[in-house]
């Protein structure tokens, strides 16, 4: 059972500072220490928005990330780099982010930088919240990568990931983080395409060394970059291999699909927690706190106060600060609302 009944809390990233957006296209007029104040900063302004808001569980924004998982490319050995996507200009959509190319055996020997990125949210985030880590799974983190011989299809990339994510996870735990999510967007977007009894062994064997040892959660949604989704969103086919996903929470977005499918939170609920996404992260409409209370008793009506925590459908990188912030503050108003009703 989650340890306070109707959190709320967030997946994990927050939308750049204006100033950070500029600062990061002219990176090389900065000296280093230059970017570690200017790396503070910004996880400052992510962790004092989500403190006003009053959520009961923050991230630090992933304020020193590209776009959720693309910056995790850099950490990586045995890969070339794609500077530029093939398409460039138009509408957005998922092939405007480029894949990388595999020139040798895929290593990290220094890591993927959570470590780093935890001990900073530590060091700046008040007393009080509890702070969580997400990192992206090996699956999703495939899918950027294109096959060779050595690495024959997204599979073979994917178990050649396992390992690396693991000790990621092993160091933040050791770390002393306390709550981390496994992030596999990738495994709901393709499940009904793919074996859920496949994604639910790769999850297994990448989370085993640490489950038990902090709060483990994983986030299912449907795809977010530039606000798009990528794929049929339903989470029907995913159970109920997903029942076995080896997870404290699981976190399903709701809001940006009108709540359809709600019903299937019962019987996660029987297993473990579940937090459901009552924020449309997708849409400008600034959902009111009584809005959110609404959603809320809807949940309430499936399963119990003790399983149930709410954040945002996604993150929330896609999302101007503006409506970030005013949304997080209307969804903790309206989770507060219920509270003092229960």
């Amino acid at each position: 059972m989650q340890p306070t009944p109707l959190r709320t809390t967030v997946i994990g990233s927050y939308p750049f500072p204006g100033w950070l957006e500029f600062a990061s296209t002219h990176l090389d007029q900065f000296g280093e220490d230059d970017l570690a104040e200017l790396m503070d900063d910004a996880a400052t302004v992510a962790i004092q928005d989500q403190i006003a808001a009053g959520l009961d569980v923050i991230t630090d924004g992933e304020q020193t990330r590209l776009d959720f998982n693309l910056s995790f490319y850099g950490f990586l050995q045995g890969i070339d780099r794609e500077p530029l996507p093939r398409r460039r200009f138009g509408p957005p959509a998922h092939d405007q982010r480029g894949k990388h190319k595999l020139n040798g055996t895929l290593d990290a020997p220094r890591g993927l930088g959570c470590v780093a990125e935890f001990e900073r949210l530590r060091r700046l985030a008040p007393a009080g919240p509890t702070l969580k880590m997400s990192v992206p799974g090996p699956y999703t983190l495939s899918g950027r990568l294109v096959p060779n011989t050595q690495y024959p299809d997204r599979y073979a990339i994917t178990e050649a990931l396992v390992p690396l994510v693991r000790a990621e996870l092993e160091a933040l735990v050791a770390a002393g983080c306390a709550e981390i999510c496994v992030d596999e967007p990738s495994m709901s977007c393709y499940g009904h395409r793919e074996d859920p009894a496949r994604f639910v062994d790769i999850f297994r064997r990448t989370v085993e060394t640490v489950r038990g040892n902090c709060r483990l959660s994983t986030h299912l949604c449907f795809g977010n970059y530039k606000a798009r989704a990528v794929a049929p969103r339903r989470y029907a086919p995913l159970f109920p291999a997903f029942h076995s996903l080896p997870v404290d929470e699981i976190h399903l977005e709701m809001a940006s699909r009108e709540f359809a499918e709600i019903e299937v939170i019962r019987d996660i609920t029987e297993h473990a927690d579940v937090s459901v996404g009552i924020i449309d992260v997708k849409n400008y409409w600034i959902e009111t706190p009584e809005e959110v209370a609404a959603r809320v008793r809807r949940c309430l009506q499936f399963a119990p106060a003790e399983r149930l925590s709410f954040a945002p459908d996604c993150g929330l990188s896609q999302t101007a600060r503006w409506a970030a912030r005013q949304k997080l503050q209307n969804m903790v108003a309206g989770v507060k609302q219920v509270r003092r009703e229960n």
